[in-house]
């Protein structure tokens, strides 16, 4: 658990569904547009979220990141609020290597073992050719510890697609992480999580 004797409340956010996360596939690092559907979903939570007062959005450099992140500034904005919008690099989902673009069912049945690691174990599974959900949590600390201390005593958004937004949840809460199945695709939801760094 990351700890700070100031508290901050993190709206963490997951972007609006692409292509890939509507037909069920790994799209980890790939960088993706929102689907129609995607599109639909940003909105909708962009006006769900309209009363919740954020200072900064910081998103991960994926479009589907990016443009939620937009979708909810200029709701912000709309609500009269100045709000900043940051990409941070270190966001940038998971890399799934050999497996981008394969179906979650696909890999479920042909690799039974390593799905059952990525459900049982996630912070020790890595696709083939890919980076450790273990190296990938190292990689983010740094970076959510930044973006915590610019937002002490205040909202800030972090809009971090699937699984990683898991990861940086289990960063937060000081939870263990879940598996890495239940959260392989983004649909446009968030959770708001009071942490101390």
């Amino acid at each position: 658990m990351i700890r700070t004797a100031m508290l901050t409340r993190v709206l963490l956010v997951r972007p609006g569904a692409t292509e890939f996360d509507d037909q069920g596939r790994m799209k980890g690092c790939l960088d993706m547009p929102l689907s129609d559907l995607g599109t639909e979903q940003a909105n909708l939570l962009a006006k769900e979220l309209a009363s919740v007062r954020v200072k900064t959005i910081f998103a991960a450099p994926c479009e589907s990141a990016r443009e939620t992140a937009r979708r909810l500034a200029d709701q912000q904005r709309a609500s009269g609020r100045e709000v900043k919008v940051k990409v941070i690099d270190a966001f940038r989902n998971l890399d799934h290597g050999l497996w981008h673009g394969k179906l979650i069912d696909e890999v479920r049945r042909n690799h039974p073992k390593v799905y059952r690691q990525g459900a049982e174990h996630p912070e020790e599974f890595c696709p083939p050719g890919g980076e450790p959900v273990a190296e990938a949590k190292a990689r983010v600390t740094k970076a959510v510890r930044k973006c915590l201390k610019k937002g002490r005593d205040d909202v800030i958004a972090m809009v971090i697609p699937e699984p990683l937004a898991t990861v940086v949840q289990s960063l937060l809460s000081g939870k263990d992480l879940t598996s890495v199945w239940k959260s392989e695709t983004d649909s446009a939801s968030w959770s708001l999580i009071e942490t101390e760094l």
